[in-house]
Protein backbone atom coordinates (compact mmCIF):
# COMPACT_ATOMS: atom_id res chain seq x y z
CA UNK A 1 0.00 0.00 0.00
CA UNK A 2 1.42 3.61 -0.66
CA UNK A 3 -0.02 6.70 0.93
CA UNK A 4 0.26 9.74 -1.55
CA UNK A 5 0.07 12.99 -0.18
CA UNK A 6 -0.85 15.66 -3.02
CA UNK A 7 0.23 18.94 -1.44
CA UNK A 8 -2.65 22.19 -1.50
CA UNK A 9 0.19 24.46 -3.49
CA UNK A 10 0.10 21.90 -6.45
CA UNK A 11 -3.68 21.05 -7.06
CA UNK A 12 -5.18 24.93 -5.82
CA UNK A 13 -3.56 28.46 -6.50
CA UNK A 14 -2.79 28.67 -2.86
CA UNK A 15 -2.01 32.54 -2.96
CA UNK A 16 -5.05 32.81 -4.79
CA UNK A 17 -7.91 35.24 -2.60
CA UNK A 18 -10.44 32.82 -2.92
CA UNK A 19 -10.39 29.22 -3.51
CA UNK A 20 -9.25 28.58 -6.49
CA UNK A 21 -8.12 25.42 -8.70
CA UNK A 22 -5.22 24.49 -10.84
CA UNK A 23 -7.23 21.80 -12.87
CA UNK A 24 -4.39 21.76 -15.93
CA UNK A 25 -1.83 20.08 -12.79
CA UNK A 26 -4.73 18.33 -11.22
CA UNK A 27 -5.96 16.34 -14.17
CA UNK A 28 -2.24 15.80 -15.27
CA UNK A 29 -1.42 14.27 -11.75
CA UNK A 30 -4.62 12.11 -11.85
CA UNK A 31 -3.49 10.92 -15.35
CA UNK A 32 -0.14 9.85 -14.00
CA UNK A 33 -1.64 7.98 -10.98
CA UNK A 34 -3.71 5.81 -13.21
CA UNK A 35 -1.14 4.74 -15.71
CA UNK A 36 0.96 3.75 -12.43
CA UNK A 37 -1.96 1.13 -11.66
CA UNK A 38 -1.07 1.23 -7.98
CA UNK A 39 -3.23 -2.07 -6.03
CA UNK A 40 -3.28 -0.09 -3.23
CA UNK A 41 -3.55 3.32 -2.75
CA UNK A 42 -4.63 5.80 -0.08
CA UNK A 43 -4.61 9.52 -1.49
CA UNK A 44 -4.12 12.32 1.07
CA UNK A 45 -4.68 16.14 -0.72
CA UNK A 46 -4.33 19.63 1.19
CA UNK A 47 -6.64 22.18 1.24
CA UNK A 48 -4.85 25.47 -0.82
CA UNK A 49 -6.59 27.86 -1.00
CA UNK A 50 -9.80 26.03 -0.51
CA UNK A 51 -9.40 25.75 3.32
CA UNK A 52 -6.52 28.66 4.31
CA UNK A 53 -8.49 31.42 3.45
CA UNK A 54 -11.80 30.70 6.24
CA UNK A 55 -9.42 28.90 8.61
CA UNK A 56 -7.08 31.63 8.95
CA UNK A 57 -9.81 34.33 8.68
CA UNK A 58 -11.79 32.83 11.98
CA UNK A 59 -8.49 31.67 13.58
CA UNK A 60 -10.10 28.27 13.92
CA UNK A 61 -8.26 26.34 16.48
CA UNK A 62 -7.48 29.39 19.26
CA UNK A 63 -9.23 29.39 22.38
CA UNK A 64 -12.94 30.62 22.36
CA UNK A 65 -13.60 33.02 25.21
CA UNK A 66 -16.84 34.43 24.38
CA UNK A 67 -20.14 33.45 23.44
CA UNK A 68 -19.77 36.24 20.58
CA UNK A 69 -16.42 34.20 19.61
CA UNK A 70 -17.97 30.80 19.50
CA UNK A 71 -20.81 31.84 17.02
CA UNK A 72 -18.29 33.30 15.18
CA UNK A 73 -15.99 30.32 14.44
CA UNK A 74 -19.12 28.07 14.37
CA UNK A 75 -19.64 29.44 11.00
CA UNK A 76 -15.90 29.97 10.30
CA UNK A 77 -16.12 26.15 10.64
CA UNK A 78 -18.89 25.18 8.94
CA UNK A 79 -17.41 27.68 5.80
CA UNK A 80 -14.23 26.16 5.92
CA UNK A 81 -15.59 22.33 5.56
CA UNK A 82 -17.65 23.43 2.99
CA UNK A 83 -14.98 24.63 0.55
CA UNK A 84 -12.56 22.17 1.71
CA UNK A 85 -15.11 19.68 0.79
CA UNK A 86 -15.75 20.90 -2.94
CA UNK A 87 -11.85 20.86 -3.58
CA UNK A 88 -12.09 16.88 -2.35
CA UNK A 89 -15.37 16.79 -5.25
CA UNK A 90 -12.96 17.98 -8.14
CA UNK A 91 -10.08 15.84 -7.06
CA UNK A 92 -12.29 13.11 -6.80
CA UNK A 93 -13.85 14.05 -10.49
CA UNK A 94 -10.63 14.27 -11.48
CA UNK A 95 -9.63 10.56 -10.39
CA UNK A 96 -12.91 9.20 -11.87
CA UNK A 97 -12.20 10.74 -15.21
CA UNK A 98 -8.85 8.44 -15.40
CA UNK A 99 -10.71 5.50 -14.03
CA UNK A 100 -9.68 5.32 -10.84
CA UNK A 101 -12.38 4.18 -7.86
CA UNK A 102 -11.85 7.31 -5.67
CA UNK A 103 -13.99 7.94 -2.92
CA UNK A 104 -14.03 10.73 -0.85
CA UNK A 105 -13.51 10.15 3.04
CA UNK A 106 -14.10 13.80 4.88
CA UNK A 107 -12.14 13.77 8.13
CA UNK A 108 -14.97 15.59 9.89
CA UNK A 109 -17.10 12.60 9.67
CA UNK A 110 -14.96 9.79 11.33
CA UNK A 111 -12.35 11.93 13.51
CA UNK A 112 -12.03 14.04 16.25
CA UNK A 113 -9.09 15.67 17.82
CA UNK A 114 -7.99 16.83 21.17
CA UNK A 115 -5.60 20.24 21.42
CA UNK A 116 -5.51 19.93 17.80
CA UNK A 117 -3.90 16.20 17.27
CA UNK A 118 -6.10 13.37 16.41
CA UNK A 119 -7.40 11.39 18.97
CA UNK A 120 -10.01 9.11 17.54
CA UNK A 121 -10.40 8.38 13.93
CA UNK A 122 -12.83 5.36 12.42
CA UNK A 123 -10.19 3.72 10.27
CA UNK A 124 -12.46 0.38 10.06
CA UNK A 125 -14.03 2.36 6.68
CA UNK A 126 -11.02 3.21 4.83
CA UNK A 127 -9.54 -0.54 5.35
CA UNK A 128 -12.90 -1.40 4.29
CA UNK A 129 -12.53 0.54 0.89
CA UNK A 130 -9.31 -0.33 0.45
CA UNK A 131 -10.12 -3.94 0.48
CA UNK A 132 -12.93 -3.75 -2.07
CA UNK A 133 -9.80 -2.01 -4.31
CA UNK A 134 -11.81 1.85 -3.92
CA UNK A 135 -9.43 4.65 -3.59
CA UNK A 136 -10.21 6.60 -0.25
CA UNK A 137 -9.78 9.99 -0.87
CA UNK A 138 -8.86 12.30 2.60
CA UNK A 139 -7.88 15.85 3.32
CA UNK A 140 -6.67 18.66 5.24
CA UNK A 141 -9.97 19.49 7.31
CA UNK A 142 -11.54 20.71 10.41
CA UNK A 143 -12.88 18.49 13.36
CA UNK A 144 -14.24 18.53 16.57
CA UNK A 145 -12.15 19.33 19.46
CA UNK A 146 -12.44 17.87 22.55
CA UNK A 147 -10.36 20.43 24.39
CA UNK A 148 -13.18 23.28 25.88
CA UNK A 149 -10.99 26.02 24.73
CA UNK A 150 -10.66 25.26 21.38
CA UNK A 151 -13.92 23.15 20.51
CA UNK A 152 -12.56 22.76 17.17
CA UNK A 153 -9.12 22.35 15.11
CA UNK A 154 -8.16 22.31 11.84
CA UNK A 155 -6.18 18.86 11.05
CA UNK A 156 -3.61 19.32 7.96
CA UNK A 157 -3.45 16.66 5.31
CA UNK A 158 0.11 16.44 6.85
CA UNK A 159 -0.84 14.88 9.95
CA UNK A 160 -2.94 12.92 8.24
CA UNK A 161 -0.33 11.15 7.09
CA UNK A 162 1.26 10.36 9.84
CA UNK A 163 -1.89 9.43 11.91
CA UNK A 164 -2.87 7.17 9.08
CA UNK A 165 1.08 5.65 8.35
CA UNK A 166 1.46 4.92 12.22
CA UNK A 167 -2.18 2.75 12.05
CA UNK A 168 -1.95 1.49 8.58
CA UNK A 169 1.71 0.88 7.75
CA UNK A 170 2.14 1.46 4.27
CA UNK A 171 5.32 0.60 1.89
CA UNK A 172 5.69 3.85 1.09
CA UNK A 173 4.80 7.59 1.37
CA UNK A 174 5.11 9.81 -1.31
CA UNK A 175 4.63 13.71 -0.81
CA UNK A 176 3.55 15.62 -3.73
CA UNK A 177 4.86 18.88 -3.39
CA UNK A 178 5.93 21.97 -5.95
CA UNK A 179 9.36 22.15 -5.33
CA UNK A 180 11.93 19.52 -6.27
CA UNK A 181 12.06 18.16 -2.49
CA UNK A 182 13.83 19.90 0.61
CA UNK A 183 16.57 22.26 0.42
CA UNK A 184 18.96 23.70 3.12
CA UNK A 185 17.24 26.62 2.43
CA UNK A 186 14.84 28.05 0.94
CA UNK A 187 15.06 28.05 -2.34
CA UNK A 188 12.12 30.55 -3.78
CA UNK A 189 14.61 33.41 -1.64
CA UNK A 190 18.41 31.61 -2.09
CA UNK A 191 19.12 30.81 -6.06
CA UNK A 192 22.26 28.60 -4.65
CA UNK A 193 20.31 26.52 -2.19
CA UNK A 194 21.25 22.62 -1.89
CA UNK A 195 18.55 20.03 -2.52
CA UNK A 196 19.23 17.37 0.81
CA UNK A 197 18.85 13.75 -0.63
CA UNK A 198 18.05 12.65 3.06
CA UNK A 199 17.00 14.72 5.93
CA UNK A 200 17.20 13.40 9.28
CA UNK A 201 16.64 16.44 11.84
CA UNK A 202 15.36 19.88 11.21
CA UNK A 203 19.18 20.66 12.02
CA UNK A 204 19.81 19.76 8.18
CA UNK A 205 17.82 23.04 7.02
CA UNK A 206 19.15 26.71 7.79
CA UNK A 207 16.16 28.45 6.74
CA UNK A 208 13.25 26.63 9.28
CA UNK A 209 13.58 29.25 11.61
CA UNK A 210 11.62 31.92 9.18
CA UNK A 211 9.54 29.59 7.43
CA UNK A 212 6.20 30.21 9.14
CA UNK A 213 3.85 31.42 6.38
CA UNK A 214 0.35 32.82 6.69
CA UNK A 215 -0.41 28.64 6.08
CA UNK A 216 -2.42 27.82 9.47
CA UNK A 217 -0.96 24.18 8.99
CA UNK A 218 2.57 25.53 9.87
CA UNK A 219 4.24 25.36 6.06
CA UNK A 220 7.00 23.58 5.31
CA UNK A 221 8.50 23.21 9.46
CA UNK A 222 5.12 21.66 10.17
CA UNK A 223 5.34 19.15 7.56
CA UNK A 224 8.95 18.28 8.68
CA UNK A 225 7.75 18.21 12.32
CA UNK A 226 5.69 15.54 11.06
CA UNK A 227 7.91 13.22 9.12
CA UNK A 228 10.78 13.24 11.43
CA UNK A 229 8.15 11.90 13.57
CA UNK A 230 7.47 9.01 11.36
CA UNK A 231 11.16 8.51 10.93
CA UNK A 232 12.03 8.00 14.79
CA UNK A 233 9.25 5.14 14.74
CA UNK A 234 11.59 3.60 11.25
CA UNK A 235 8.47 4.99 9.27
CA UNK A 236 10.68 6.70 6.07
CA UNK A 237 8.67 8.96 3.65
CA UNK A 238 9.96 10.43 0.49
CA UNK A 239 8.93 14.05 -0.52
CA UNK A 240 9.13 15.09 -4.94
CA UNK A 241 8.48 17.65 -7.27
CA UNK A 242 4.63 16.46 -8.32
CA UNK A 243 4.69 19.62 -10.57
CA UNK A 244 7.10 18.16 -12.94
CA UNK A 245 5.23 15.71 -15.74
CA UNK A 246 6.17 12.14 -15.98
CA UNK A 247 7.70 12.08 -12.00
CA UNK A 248 4.49 10.99 -9.51
CA UNK A 249 4.24 8.24 -12.45
CA UNK A 250 7.74 7.20 -11.86
CA UNK A 251 7.72 7.28 -8.32
CA UNK A 252 4.61 5.71 -7.95
CA UNK A 253 6.19 2.57 -9.54
CA UNK A 254 8.78 2.85 -7.67
CA UNK A 255 11.64 3.84 -9.64
CA UNK A 256 14.38 6.34 -7.90
CA UNK A 257 13.32 10.03 -8.46
CA UNK A 258 14.83 13.35 -7.40
CA UNK A 259 13.43 14.10 -4.24
CA UNK A 260 14.51 14.25 -0.65
CA UNK A 261 14.21 11.15 1.48
CA UNK A 262 13.38 11.63 5.18
CA UNK A 263 14.74 8.93 7.23
CA UNK A 264 16.95 8.13 10.62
Amino acid sequence: MIILKLGGSVITRKDATKPTLDPVNLDRIAREIAQAQVEKLIIIHGAGSFGHLHASKYAIGSPITTPDQLREKRMGFTLTQNSVKNLNHFVCHYLLNHGIPAVAVPPSSFITSRNKRIESARLEMVEKYLEMGMVPVLYGDVVLDADEDLKMAVISGDQLVSYLSLKLKPERIILGSDVDGIFDRDPKKHPQAQLLERVQSLEDLQFLEGAQTVDVTGGMAGKLAELLELAEKGIESELINVGCEGLLENALKGEKVRGTIIRK
